[in-house]
């Protein structure tokens, strides 16, 4: 007997709408391997309608005094505490994460980081006037930059969207939203109580493939392009976006080091780089999956750490004895699979290194060793839960290692030696380099890295400011 599929909609100007031409796709559980919803397939006519509803909108909320924006910012924030648990169904389905770690792990921060938001509203402000010509008096004013396309992706797509709608909204921009179309269901949600709290047209969500996102990011309509996606992605946007010179705002791949050296507290070190590197599958861009190690402590090392693998447990959402759930889709199963079948002969996999179980797409917490700067494995992001150990002589080798991939978005540096970090989180070339731990997060502290890894920041004031634009006013005191 064949269960009727969840209809998830669009939602444009208010109103939720199915697609234009009525096209759909199936929409999976990563947990089971079965479709629970069916979602729209955006085409060029639903992209039009929620760029033109986001323009017609910008105006009014553009004007708005900032205390106002502040107060529907705040209302959302409180509006998502309110409906936390139906968030989190949305977000499980979506993803197969567990249940706890979702309500304890991505509710805080994504109430936290609008809150934060509805702060930064009321400090769009320009420099102090002053006079810099005889008889001329010069102001500056930050200005929201208008309707922006913003692409989410799959591996936090409630905390993702937050990243993007939030400093947008708060800026003074509209938005128009796509989220992956493997995980739609729980932006779909925050529509409905969005859409709740501000006026029609200022906040707009389109599902569909990356078709439907290349129509945003190509579309005429929108000042400033978003996306949180892969490297090849990236480089497809800032090429469509080149065309009409639109604002880019790109958080790409990672490849992050985690350098210990030889006089860290080595059981800690384990303890939370197993976590970071486990956790939420691996699927996450500053994951610590990339360990370097001193020789000295190499082998002891990659004993405890093997260990750790095999007492992390992934399963269903509902055991709250897992660390994390399934890969979120059988692309993403083939492709971590496809990297420990390719491995060299010199690798070793110490843990895992397998999928677990029939259905789903879970994957074993491994541990792989053995391996040199130029194997795939090291070069190139598995999105994961995967941890690879390299050993390392000296801290110049480290360095080497560490920055010699084409990501650069966050690194750890382990050790006791604060000189030595300090010369490290000097040269490292990440966006973000933590020490003595690896993957906290705060509104307030900006999130981006360099090279491949994109440009653009994300949380913080410097997130705020990629969302709005400068202008100087002039003007003659005679």
């Amino acid at each position: 007997m064949s269960t009727e599929l969840r209809r998830l909609r669009n939602y444009i100007n208010g109103e939720f709408r199915d697609a234009a031409d009525g096209r759909t796709t199936e929409v999976i559980n990563p947990a089971t391997g079965e479709a629970y919803a069916v979602a729209p397939l955006s085409g060029q006519a639903d992209v039009d309608a929620a760029m033109k509803a986001a323009a017609d909108a910008f105006p009014a909320w553009r004007d708005l005094v900032p205390a106002e924006r502040q107060k529907a910012l705040l209302k959302i924030a409180d509006a998502f505490e309110e409906r936390a648990e139906d968030l989190i169904a949305a977000e499980v389905e979506n993803t197969g994460k567990p249940i706890g770690l979702t309500r304890s792990e991505e509710i805080p921060p994504m109430v936290d980081q609008i809150r934060f938001f509805a702060g930064a509203a009321r400090m769009l402000e320009g420099r102090a006037a002053g006079e810099y010509m005889e008889g001329l008096t010069s102001i500056i004013r930050r200005e929201p930059v208008g309707v922006c396309a913003q692409v989410a992706p799959w591996n936090y797509p409630m905390m993702m969207a937050v990243w993007k709608f939030a400093p947008a909204l708060a800026a003074g921009n509209t938005v128009v939203l796509k989220p992956s179309d493997t995980t739609p269901a729980s932006t779909v949600l925050m529509a409905e109580i969005i859409g709740s709290i501000v006026p029609p047209g200022v906040f707009n969500v389109v599902t569909g493939d990356r078709d439907t996102g290349r129509m945003m990011v190509e579309h005429p309509t929108p000042a400033m392009a978003s996306i949180t996606g892969s490297v090849r992605a990236g480089m497809q946007v800032a090429e469509s976006a080149a065309k009409d010179l639109k604002r880019v705002h790109l958080e790409l791949g990672g490849k992050a080091p985690v350098v210990v050296f030889e006089d860290t507290d080595l059981a800690k070190a384990v303890e939370d780089i197993s976590m970071a590197g486990f956790f939420n599958a691996g699927q996450d861009c500053t994951a610590a999956t990339r360990v370097l190690v001193h020789e000295s402590i190499h082998d002891e090392f990659v004993t405890a750490l093997a260990k750790a693998a095999a007492d992390t447990k992934t399963g269903l959402p509902d055991d709250e004895d897992v660390l994390y759930g399934p890969l979120n889709n059988a692309g993403q199963l083939a492709q971590v699979s496809g990297f420990i079948d390719r491995l060299p002969a010199h690798a070793k996999v110490e843990a895992g290194g397998h999928r677990v179980g029939e259905k789903g797409y879970f994957y074993a917490p491994t541990v792989v060793s053995g391996l040199k700067q130029d194997d795939e494995i090291i070069q190139k992001e598995v999105f994961g839960p995967v941890i690879t150990v390299q050993s390392f002589t000296d801290e110049a080798q480290a360095v080497s290692y560490a920055n010699g991939v084409e990501y650069a978005l966050a690194s750890s540096v382990w050790t006791k030696d604060h000189s030595r970090a300090m010369r490290m989180s000097k040269v490292l070339d990440f966006g973000c380099v933590w020490i003595n731990t690896h993957i906290p997060l705060v509104a307030e502290m900006p999130h981006g890295g360099f090279k491949k890894s994109g440009y653009g920041k994300d949380l913080s004031a410097y997130g705020f400011d990629d969302y709005t634009r400068i202008k100087h006013v002039m003007t003659s005191l005679d």
